[in-house]
């Protein structure tokens, strides 16, 4: 191969300052000046912080609960968020974000709506328990029975799964449990936006520190031992998907701003994806925050069209 031939995986210039917008530089500085003046996640009692998104306050716009979606009961006690079509051609499991500890699939109706417009996939969202009162493996168990629900329902359809942030990391730690089952027969792709990887910290997490955009150390620290309080569980390959062997896996679609300090989670777990000769997509959106996707930004847009353009690919 001649080396004029050769181009970067990762382009360079993404992670550039003049790389970001100016309507993406302006959202972020506003964006940080309002969170300086609020205490952080961890410094609030978790129901106060969840009664807050319940009555839509705190810093995200307010997507759900609409009409057109709706709660099914499932038979072990759990429950799921149904986003339909009238006849699918496949099935998005979504997981939510939110530490762990927060969140709720009603909350994302809005995108969990505009994925089944778009794809023609019904969109079914996963109500897992939530940490400090229920720690691992409770979340990965209830995405399990979500999974068992959704094949037997829908037997011959393909699935997708996904999820952004927490919801990331429960995908990958769904996809190692299944494949380690031998369960992976019409899993037809993964969404990975940009997840918690690795419990232990990856190197862009644990050095970010106390800088309050959207998330900090002290902050993923704190929702980090609210789910897994063991330290040494951390370093299963199913509780840190990075870890493990991804022979088997999915085509996978890995998404990340280059303000979110999770991004080496992104950047790592693709590659190893990659290397382990699997189809892999990777968007890098320049200056986007952690969890940018949910305000009104071309940045935005362009990571829903590419999610929703990656989720039709699937099928």
């Amino acid at each position: 191969m001649h080396t004029h031939d050769m181009k970067p995986v990762l382009d360079p210039a993404l992670f550039d300052a003049a790389a970001v917008s100016e309507e993406t530089a302006r959202f972020n500085a506003g964006l940080e000046a309002m969170l300086a003046d609020l205490p952080a996640t961890h410094e609030v009692p978790v129901e106060v912080t969840r009664k807050a998104r319940e009555e839509g306050k705190g810093i995200f716009p307010i997507r759900g609960p609409l009409e057109g979606s709706s709660w099914r009961e499932l038979a072990n006690g759990n429950r799921v968020r149904i986003s339909p079509v009238a006849e699918p051609r496949g099935i998005f499991l979504h997981i939510h974000g939110g530490g762990w500890t927060l969140g709720s699939p009603e909350h994302f109706d809005m995108p969990n709506q505009e994925i089944a417009a778009s794809t023609g996939m019904t969109v079914v969202s996963v109500k897992y328990r939530l940490a400090p009162e229920h720690v691992w493996p409770a979340q990965l168990e209830d995405c399990i029975a979500a999974f068992d629900w959704v094949r037997a329902e829908w037997p011959d359809l393909p699935v997708v799964i996904g999820g952004e942030s927490a919801g990331g990391h429960l995908t990958g730690s769904l996809l190692v449990a299944l494949r380690d089952a031998g369960r992976m027969a019409r899993v037809a792709g993964a969404v990975f936006n940009y997840g918690c990887f690795d419990m232990r910290m990856t190197a862009s997490m644990a050095n970010w520190g106390a800088r309050k955009l959207v998330l900090s150390t002290p902050t993923v620290a704190w929702f980090i031992d609210n789910v897994m309080p063991e330290a040494a569980t951390r370093a299963g390959p199913v509780a840190s998907p990075l870890l493990a062997d991804l022979s088997g896996m999915p085509p996978a679609l890995f998404q990340v701003g280059t303000n979110d300090p999770l991004m080496d989670d992104t950047l790592q777990l693709a590659a190893r994806w990659a290397g382990a000769g699997i189809e892999t997509g990777l968007a890098v959106y320049p200056g986007g925050v952690h969890a940018f996707d949910a305000f009104d930004l071309d940045i935005a847009r362009a990571f829903r069209a590419r999610q929703i353009g990656f989720i039709n690919d699937c099928l």
